[in-house]
Protein backbone atom coordinates (compact mmCIF):
# COMPACT_ATOMS: atom_id res chain seq x y z
CA UNK A 1 0.00 0.00 0.00
CA UNK A 2 0.92 3.58 0.65
CA UNK A 3 1.48 5.94 2.88
CA UNK A 4 -0.72 8.88 3.38
CA UNK A 5 0.55 12.35 1.96
CA UNK A 6 0.89 16.27 2.28
CA UNK A 7 -0.37 17.83 -0.08
CA UNK A 8 2.85 19.38 -2.37
CA UNK A 9 1.66 19.72 -5.86
CA UNK A 10 4.11 18.14 -8.01
CA UNK A 11 4.71 18.69 -12.07
CA UNK A 12 4.76 16.11 -14.03
CA UNK A 13 8.24 15.62 -14.50
CA UNK A 14 8.60 14.91 -10.74
CA UNK A 15 10.01 11.96 -9.51
CA UNK A 16 7.82 9.06 -8.02
CA UNK A 17 8.48 6.32 -5.56
CA UNK A 18 6.65 2.81 -5.26
CA UNK A 19 5.26 2.10 -1.36
CA UNK A 20 4.70 -1.64 0.26
CA UNK A 21 2.35 -1.34 2.67
CA UNK A 22 3.54 -4.54 5.34
CA UNK A 23 0.00 -4.99 6.58
CA UNK A 24 -2.38 -5.32 3.43
CA UNK A 25 0.32 -5.71 0.77
CA UNK A 26 -1.27 -2.66 -1.35
CA UNK A 27 1.69 -1.21 -3.30
CA UNK A 28 0.73 2.87 -4.36
CA UNK A 29 3.78 5.09 -6.36
CA UNK A 30 3.52 8.76 -5.19
CA UNK A 31 5.80 11.59 -6.16
CA UNK A 32 8.67 12.30 -3.72
CA UNK A 33 7.68 14.18 -1.13
CA UNK A 34 4.36 13.27 -0.47
CA UNK A 35 4.53 10.47 1.90
CA UNK A 36 4.10 9.68 5.33
CA UNK A 37 4.60 6.55 7.44
CA UNK A 38 1.08 4.98 7.56
CA UNK A 39 -0.82 2.74 4.60
CA UNK A 40 -3.69 5.00 3.44
CA UNK A 41 -5.82 1.75 2.80
CA UNK A 42 -5.24 0.05 6.82
CA UNK A 43 -3.65 2.71 8.73
CA UNK A 44 -0.69 0.30 9.38
CA UNK A 45 2.49 2.36 10.50
CA UNK A 46 4.74 0.12 8.48
CA UNK A 47 5.50 1.07 5.13
CA UNK A 48 8.41 0.21 2.81
CA UNK A 49 9.99 1.78 -0.32
CA UNK A 50 10.81 -0.20 -2.84
CA UNK A 51 11.78 -0.09 -7.01
CA UNK A 52 8.89 0.12 -9.22
CA UNK A 53 8.48 -3.23 -10.58
CA UNK A 54 8.98 -3.93 -14.32
CA UNK A 55 6.24 -6.67 -14.39
CA UNK A 56 3.59 -4.89 -13.60
CA UNK A 57 1.06 -3.38 -16.72
CA UNK A 58 0.53 -0.04 -16.97
CA UNK A 59 -3.07 1.12 -17.43
CA UNK A 60 -4.67 1.78 -20.39
CA UNK A 61 -7.01 4.21 -19.30
CA UNK A 62 -8.23 6.31 -16.24
CA UNK A 63 -11.27 7.81 -15.08
CA UNK A 64 -10.54 11.34 -13.36
CA UNK A 65 -12.00 12.53 -10.89
CA UNK A 66 -14.70 14.83 -10.35
CA UNK A 67 -14.97 14.85 -6.76
CA UNK A 68 -13.00 17.36 -4.63
CA UNK A 69 -12.28 16.59 -0.88
CA UNK A 70 -14.50 19.04 0.61
CA UNK A 71 -17.44 17.51 -1.53
CA UNK A 72 -16.25 14.22 -0.69
CA UNK A 73 -15.78 15.19 2.85
CA UNK A 74 -19.80 16.66 2.75
CA UNK A 75 -20.88 13.09 1.53
CA UNK A 76 -18.91 11.36 4.55
CA UNK A 77 -20.99 13.51 6.89
CA UNK A 78 -24.42 12.90 5.59
CA UNK A 79 -23.36 9.28 5.49
CA UNK A 80 -22.05 9.08 9.05
CA UNK A 81 -25.69 10.93 10.10
CA UNK A 82 -27.85 8.22 7.99
CA UNK A 83 -25.57 4.78 8.06
CA UNK A 84 -24.22 4.66 11.38
CA UNK A 85 -26.72 4.88 13.72
CA UNK A 86 -25.90 1.54 15.96
CA UNK A 87 -22.15 1.74 14.90
CA UNK A 88 -19.81 2.14 18.23
CA UNK A 89 -19.65 5.68 19.86
CA UNK A 90 -15.74 5.54 18.97
CA UNK A 91 -15.90 5.32 15.54
CA UNK A 92 -18.70 8.39 15.34
CA UNK A 93 -16.27 10.45 17.17
CA UNK A 94 -13.23 9.28 15.33
CA UNK A 95 -15.10 10.28 11.82
CA UNK A 96 -16.26 13.73 12.90
CA UNK A 97 -12.57 14.39 14.58
CA UNK A 98 -10.84 16.95 12.05
CA UNK A 99 -7.54 15.22 12.34
CA UNK A 100 -8.23 12.22 10.92
CA UNK A 101 -10.57 13.86 8.21
CA UNK A 102 -7.67 15.80 6.95
CA UNK A 103 -5.96 12.02 6.56
CA UNK A 104 -8.46 11.14 3.35
CA UNK A 105 -6.61 10.84 0.57
CA UNK A 106 -7.48 11.01 -3.53
CA UNK A 107 -6.41 7.73 -4.80
CA UNK A 108 -6.49 6.41 -8.36
CA UNK A 109 -6.62 2.69 -7.80
CA UNK A 110 -6.19 0.07 -10.12
CA UNK A 111 -8.75 -1.96 -11.30
CA UNK A 112 -9.72 -4.26 -14.97
CA UNK A 113 -12.57 -3.26 -16.83
CA UNK A 114 -13.84 -6.65 -18.42
CA UNK A 115 -16.19 -7.37 -21.22
CA UNK A 116 -17.51 -10.93 -22.99
CA UNK A 117 -20.05 -12.73 -25.27
CA UNK A 118 -21.75 -14.68 -22.67
CA UNK A 119 -23.81 -17.79 -24.22
CA UNK A 120 -25.86 -19.91 -21.91
CA UNK A 121 -27.80 -22.79 -21.57
CA UNK A 122 -30.54 -22.58 -18.84
CA UNK A 123 -33.42 -24.61 -17.71
CA UNK A 124 -36.38 -23.42 -15.78
CA UNK A 125 -40.26 -23.79 -14.95
CA UNK A 126 -42.56 -20.93 -15.85
CA UNK A 127 -45.77 -20.36 -14.61
CA UNK A 128 -48.81 -19.08 -16.23
CA UNK A 129 -51.56 -18.01 -14.05
CA UNK A 130 -55.69 -18.65 -14.91
CA UNK A 131 -58.68 -18.20 -13.14
CA UNK A 132 -61.53 -20.08 -12.35
CA UNK A 133 -64.40 -20.29 -10.06
CA UNK A 134 -65.07 -21.71 -6.73
CA UNK A 135 -67.85 -22.66 -4.74
CA UNK A 136 -67.45 -22.59 -0.98
CA UNK A 137 -69.82 -22.39 2.23
CA UNK A 138 -69.79 -19.70 4.66
CA UNK A 139 -72.08 -18.50 7.73
CA UNK A 140 -73.87 -15.81 7.79
CA UNK A 141 -76.49 -14.75 10.91
CA UNK A 142 -76.40 -18.06 11.65
CA UNK A 143 -77.62 -19.71 8.26
CA UNK A 144 -74.99 -21.65 6.46
CA UNK A 145 -74.70 -19.85 2.66
CA UNK A 146 -73.05 -21.31 -0.04
CA UNK A 147 -71.29 -18.38 -2.41
CA UNK A 148 -68.97 -18.22 -4.91
CA UNK A 149 -64.87 -16.12 -5.32
CA UNK A 150 -62.64 -16.54 -8.09
CA UNK A 151 -59.32 -18.20 -7.44
CA UNK A 152 -56.09 -17.81 -9.19
CA UNK A 153 -54.39 -20.83 -9.85
CA UNK A 154 -50.68 -21.55 -12.11
CA UNK A 155 -50.06 -24.11 -14.39
CA UNK A 156 -46.14 -25.32 -14.57
CA UNK A 157 -44.57 -25.64 -18.04
CA UNK A 158 -40.61 -26.54 -18.33
CA UNK A 159 -38.62 -24.35 -20.78
CA UNK A 160 -35.05 -24.75 -21.69
CA UNK A 161 -33.13 -22.87 -23.85
CA UNK A 162 -29.87 -21.20 -25.12
CA UNK A 163 -29.44 -16.83 -24.37
CA UNK A 164 -26.67 -15.21 -26.03
CA UNK A 165 -25.89 -11.69 -24.59
CA UNK A 166 -23.18 -9.11 -24.11
CA UNK A 167 -21.87 -8.27 -20.67
CA UNK A 168 -19.67 -5.09 -20.55
CA UNK A 169 -18.64 -2.65 -18.03
CA UNK A 170 -17.60 -4.90 -15.46
CA UNK A 171 -15.20 -3.35 -13.06
CA UNK A 172 -13.21 -5.42 -11.01
CA UNK A 173 -10.38 -4.31 -8.29
CA UNK A 174 -6.72 -5.35 -9.06
CA UNK A 175 -5.76 -3.76 -5.60
CA UNK A 176 -4.94 -5.87 -2.20
CA UNK A 177 -5.95 -2.57 -0.39
CA UNK A 178 -9.56 -2.55 -1.79
CA UNK A 179 -11.83 -5.84 -1.70
CA UNK A 180 -14.11 -6.05 -4.91
CA UNK A 181 -16.69 -6.29 -2.29
CA UNK A 182 -15.76 -2.87 -0.98
CA UNK A 183 -15.31 -1.61 -4.70
CA UNK A 184 -18.65 -2.69 -5.29
CA UNK A 185 -20.20 -0.74 -2.95
CA UNK A 186 -19.55 2.66 -4.22
CA UNK A 187 -20.07 1.59 -7.75
CA UNK A 188 -20.91 2.23 -10.21
CA UNK A 189 -18.40 4.64 -12.03
CA UNK A 190 -19.47 6.54 -14.72
CA UNK A 191 -17.43 5.07 -17.81
CA UNK A 192 -18.43 8.21 -20.17
CA UNK A 193 -15.21 9.37 -18.36
CA UNK A 194 -13.19 7.35 -19.40
CA UNK A 195 -10.22 8.51 -21.27
CA UNK A 196 -6.91 7.14 -22.87
CA UNK A 197 -4.10 7.17 -20.37
CA UNK A 198 -2.48 10.39 -19.79
CA UNK A 199 0.32 11.21 -16.89
CA UNK A 200 -0.78 14.94 -16.91
CA UNK A 201 -3.51 13.38 -14.88
CA UNK A 202 -1.81 11.99 -12.28
CA UNK A 203 0.50 14.84 -10.67
CA UNK A 204 -0.93 15.42 -7.02
CA UNK A 205 -2.75 12.46 -6.55
CA UNK A 206 -1.86 9.29 -5.15
CA UNK A 207 -1.48 6.54 -7.89
CA UNK A 208 -1.71 2.65 -6.83
CA UNK A 209 0.18 0.20 -8.89
CA UNK A 210 -1.75 -3.29 -9.60
CA UNK A 211 -1.15 -5.79 -7.09
CA UNK A 212 -3.47 -9.02 -7.48
CA UNK A 213 -2.63 -10.80 -10.51
CA UNK A 214 -4.69 -10.39 -13.84
CA UNK A 215 -5.46 -14.13 -14.07
CA UNK A 216 -7.22 -13.49 -10.60
CA UNK A 217 -8.59 -10.22 -11.91
CA UNK A 218 -10.16 -12.17 -14.21
CA UNK A 219 -11.57 -15.09 -12.30
CA UNK A 220 -13.45 -12.15 -10.36
CA UNK A 221 -14.89 -10.50 -13.68
CA UNK A 222 -16.50 -13.95 -14.37
CA UNK A 223 -18.10 -14.14 -11.20
CA UNK A 224 -19.48 -10.72 -11.60
CA UNK A 225 -20.72 -11.55 -15.36
CA UNK A 226 -22.17 -14.60 -14.61
CA UNK A 227 -23.88 -12.69 -11.58
CA UNK A 228 -25.00 -10.12 -14.40
CA UNK A 229 -26.22 -13.08 -16.58
CA UNK A 230 -28.38 -14.30 -13.65
CA UNK A 231 -30.28 -11.14 -13.58
CA UNK A 232 -30.11 -10.71 -16.70
CA UNK A 233 -32.23 -14.21 -17.40
CA UNK A 234 -34.76 -13.87 -14.31
CA UNK A 235 -35.97 -10.73 -16.67
CA UNK A 236 -35.86 -12.97 -19.60
CA UNK A 237 -37.71 -15.39 -18.58
CA UNK A 238 -41.76 -15.18 -20.04
CA UNK A 239 -44.91 -16.19 -18.13
CA UNK A 240 -46.48 -14.70 -15.18
CA UNK A 241 -43.37 -16.05 -12.60
CA UNK A 242 -40.77 -18.63 -13.16
CA UNK A 243 -38.99 -21.20 -10.49
CA UNK A 244 -36.01 -23.77 -10.40
CA UNK A 245 -33.99 -21.48 -12.74
CA UNK A 246 -30.58 -23.26 -13.29
CA UNK A 247 -27.91 -21.95 -15.66
CA UNK A 248 -24.41 -22.46 -17.35
CA UNK A 249 -22.84 -20.16 -19.18
CA UNK A 250 -19.55 -19.76 -21.47
CA UNK A 251 -17.82 -16.79 -21.70
CA UNK A 252 -16.06 -15.58 -25.40
CA UNK A 253 -14.21 -12.93 -26.84
CA UNK A 254 -13.22 -11.60 -23.43
CA UNK A 255 -11.61 -8.49 -23.09
CA UNK A 256 -9.78 -6.63 -19.94
CA UNK A 257 -8.17 -3.51 -19.74
CA UNK A 258 -5.92 -2.11 -16.83
CA UNK A 259 -8.04 1.47 -15.69
CA UNK A 260 -7.14 3.85 -12.65
CA UNK A 261 -10.61 5.02 -11.15
CA UNK A 262 -10.86 8.01 -8.76
CA UNK A 263 -11.81 6.79 -4.68
CA UNK A 264 -11.16 8.89 -1.92
CA UNK A 265 -9.99 6.87 1.23
CA UNK A 266 -10.27 7.37 4.73
CA UNK A 267 -8.30 4.92 7.32
CA UNK A 268 -9.69 5.40 10.92
CA UNK A 269 -7.66 3.22 13.37
CA UNK A 270 -9.91 2.57 16.50
CA UNK A 271 -8.87 -0.15 18.41
CA UNK A 272 -4.90 -1.00 17.89
CA UNK A 273 -6.61 -5.07 18.08
CA UNK A 274 -8.90 -4.16 15.08
CA UNK A 275 -8.71 -3.47 11.66
CA UNK A 276 -8.99 0.11 11.05
CA UNK A 277 -12.41 0.97 9.61
CA UNK A 278 -12.19 2.00 5.82
CA UNK A 279 -14.40 4.46 4.14
CA UNK A 280 -14.45 4.96 0.54
CA UNK A 281 -15.97 8.18 -1.05
CA UNK A 282 -16.52 7.72 -5.25
CA UNK A 283 -14.46 10.45 -6.91
CA UNK A 284 -16.98 10.89 -9.54
CA UNK A 285 -20.50 10.23 -7.67
CA UNK A 286 -19.47 10.94 -4.47
CA UNK A 287 -21.03 7.69 -2.92
CA UNK A 288 -20.55 6.44 0.14
CA UNK A 289 -18.82 2.40 1.38
CA UNK A 290 -17.68 1.24 4.64
CA UNK A 291 -18.32 -1.38 7.50
CA UNK A 292 -18.76 0.48 11.01
CA UNK A 293 -18.02 -2.02 13.64
CA UNK A 294 -21.70 -2.33 15.33
CA UNK A 295 -22.42 -2.13 18.73
CA UNK A 296 -24.24 -4.78 20.57
CA UNK A 297 -25.34 -2.62 23.26
CA UNK A 298 -26.78 -0.35 21.24
CA UNK A 299 -28.62 -2.99 19.09
CA UNK A 300 -29.74 -4.81 22.01
CA UNK A 301 -31.92 -1.11 23.30
CA UNK A 302 -32.96 -0.85 19.91
CA UNK A 303 -34.50 -4.22 19.68
CA UNK A 304 -35.87 -3.97 23.27
CA UNK A 305 -37.74 -0.76 22.86
CA UNK A 306 -39.18 -2.33 19.70
CA UNK A 307 -40.44 -5.29 21.66
CA UNK A 308 -41.76 -2.88 24.52
CA UNK A 309 -43.67 -0.60 21.28
CA UNK A 310 -44.84 -4.02 19.84
CA UNK A 311 -46.36 -5.14 22.87
CA UNK A 312 -48.11 -1.83 23.84
CA UNK A 313 -49.71 -2.06 20.84
CA UNK A 314 -50.89 -5.49 21.28
CA UNK A 315 -52.01 -4.71 25.15
CA UNK A 316 -54.33 -2.12 23.73
CA UNK A 317 -55.80 -4.01 20.98
CA UNK A 318 -56.12 -6.95 23.89
CA UNK A 319 -57.88 -4.36 25.98
CA UNK A 320 -60.34 -2.92 23.62
CA UNK A 321 -61.38 -6.32 22.19
CA UNK A 322 -62.05 -7.17 26.16
CA UNK A 323 -63.41 -3.68 26.95
CA UNK A 324 -60.42 -2.69 29.37
CA UNK A 325 -59.86 0.51 27.96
Amino acid sequence: MTSSLTSTQMTTAAPTLSLTCTGCGAVVEVQAGMRTAACIYCDTPGVVERPRRASVPEPAFVVPFVVGKERALQALAHWKKTRSIFCRSVIRSAAANATKLESMRGVYVPAYLYSCTATTNYSAKIGENYTVQESYTTTVNGKSVTRTRTVVKTEWRDLSGTHARYVSDVVVTASKGIPNDELERIEPFDLRGLRRMDPSVLPGWIAEEASIEASECMQLARKEATAAVGVSLAKFMPGDSHSGLTFQTFFDREGADLVLVPIWVLALRWNDKKPALRILVNGESAVVGGDAPLSPTKIALAVLAALLVIGGIALVVYGRQHRWF
